[in-house]
């Protein structure tokens, strides 16, 4: 099962402290990047 947006939106806020977070969607699921560099994802919600 893909991950939600709203999960998404939910864990962006919780990191919102931390400067140059993106994230990249990618076969339903979402990459998480810190300065360009991955460093985790969000699988499944």
């Amino acid at each position: 099962m893909a991950s939600t947006k709203e999960y998404l939106d939910f864990v962006l806020e919780q990191l919102s402290g931390l400067d140059e977070i993106s994230s990249r969607s990618m076969m339903g699921e979402y990459i998480r990047y810190y300065r360009g560099r991955v460093f985790g994802g969000i699988y499944d919600d």
